[in-house]
């Protein structure tokens, strides 16, 4: 197999065949095909695409590229939640433990930051101790005991997903839907699930800037679940604007425990309360969404849940009360007065990099206090000078985050209705 051949290939439009697949990806994994030439499939791919036998045989060369999870019948059924990336998206933080509470087992193999999007495992990490590099073992001690765990893939999991998902995150080939399809079903179908439900979201802060393309690709992950028998649903969701309030890493695990305490955000709640809905009907535990909502609140306010989430923390070397430490606040105003008529999120993210919240290049070590809390809406009416957003930052570098945000939120004289959280469930046709 010639490397290059293939590039020019699938730069000029072509179909790749299952083995040109396989071998150039078995390649990169070996270390026989260099990042470079990975990077440049990888930008083909991301101007011609690639159509559905080419994408299923994408994700099934990523999940052969290493070991998969298993898991005896006897422990019960698995299940997973997956986000295809957002700024201020913690709802893993919270639908793991609220799963764990209903009898269901979750071995949630999340990532790190991902162009302007943030990580799970990132904000994680700014719990003191917190490991996120779990062994096969230590995933399968800590199901087992707690019933959920959030991890990174160990080294002999979808080692082609890791080695791609890197290189896609500093070459500006992370929205595109077959490898966007390709990173999450692999690992997905790697933890060996039962079933799944998949956040797919669109908006100036999404992969998918249309709302048609996030259709597209939520319609290609939940027929390759269907494909490889893993009961799989997906709900379109808004990303036009961040989910609850906080962004960053450390505030958003204070968030995130402040929603477990039955004090979160409502648009956060919902979310989480929905995504949730979803596995709890596909595993048969409840019938209805509303009546799967009602477990999930009583489980919040009897305590269960956070008790879940401060048991999985610790279970992975974590300290729950252990400080986390947040930088100086300072506020973005509003130079008019009127209504938010709409924000770049994705700007919001890169303010959130400037800040050292999240990685520029490979390696970068990330400032875990940085952040931003948004205290307006889209729709809000505004005065003159009120807040808008408030900055957690050092102070040498608050200043050019202030100004991205500004020229990230935008003011009309005239009413906005803000589209709606939830848009479309997506399931198999």
């Amino acid at each position: 197999m010639n490397p290059v051949a293939v590039i020019m290939k699938k730069r000029d439009g072509g179909t790749l065949t299952t083995d040109e697949i396989s071998q150039f990806m078995g390649g990169f994994v070996r270390g026989e095909v260099p990042e470079y030439q990975m990077s440049a499939l990888a930008m083909a791919i991301f101007f011609r695409g690639m159509d559905a036998a080419e994408t299923a045989a994408l994700v099934d060369v990523m999940l052969q590229s290493g070991a998969t999870l298993q898991w005896p019948a006897s422990l019960g059924t698995m299940v997973d939640k997956h986000s295809t990336g957002g700024i201020g998206d913690k709802t893993s933080l919270v639908i793991a433990p609220l799963l764990a509470c209903c009898g269901l087992k979750v071995p949630m193999i999340s990532g790190r930051g991902l162009g302007a999007t943030g990580g799970t495992l990132d904000k994680l990490e700014s719990i003191p101790g917190f490991r996120t590099n779990l062994n096969d073992k230590e995933i399968h001690t800590v199901v087992e005991k707690v019933g959920c765990v959030i991890t990174g893939a160990t080294a002999d999991l979808v080692p082609a997903d890791r080695k791609l998902y890197a290189l896609r995150d500093v070459s500006g080939t992370v929205p595109s839907i077959p490898l966007i399809c390709a990173s999450i079903m692999s690992k997905k179908m790697a933890e060996g699930l039962n079933a799944l439900v998949l956040d797919v979201k669109w908006g100036s802060g999404a992969f998918m800037r249309k709302q048609e393309d996030a259709k597209t690709l939520a319609q290609a992950m939940v027929a390759t679940g269907q494909r490889m028998n893993v009961r799989t649903t997906a709900l379109l969701t808004d990303m036009n604007q961040p989910h609850g309030r906080m962004a960053g890493n450390a505030v958003e695990v204070d968030e995130s425990v402040a929603t477990l305490q039955g004090k979160g955000p409502a648009d956060l709640v919902e979310l989480c309360f929905a995504l949730t809905a979803e596995l709890l009907i596909s595993t048969g535990l409840e019938k209805t969404a509303a009546a799967a909502k009602k477990r999930l609140q009583g489980l919040i306010d009897s305590g269960a849940a956070l008790e879940k989430f401060r048991e999985m923390v610790a279970a992975q070397g974590g300290n729950l009360d252990a400080k986390r430490p947040i930088a100086p606040a300072c506020e973005v105003t509003a130079s008019r007065a009127g209504y938010i008529a709409a924000m770049n999120v994705e700007q919001l993210g890169f303010a959130i990099i400037e800040l050292g919240g999240g990685r520029q290049k490979l390696g970068d070590k990330l400032d875990f206090s940085t952040g931003l809390e948004m205290l307006v809406r889209l729709g809000d009416k505004v005065d003159r000078g009120q807040p808008l957003v408030r900055v957690f930052a050092p102070p040498a570098k608050a200043e050019t985050a202030k100004k991205m945000i500004a020229a990230a939120i935008s003011i009309s004289g005239q009413p906005v209705t803000p589209p709606p959280l939830i848009v479309e469930r997506i399931i198999a046709s």
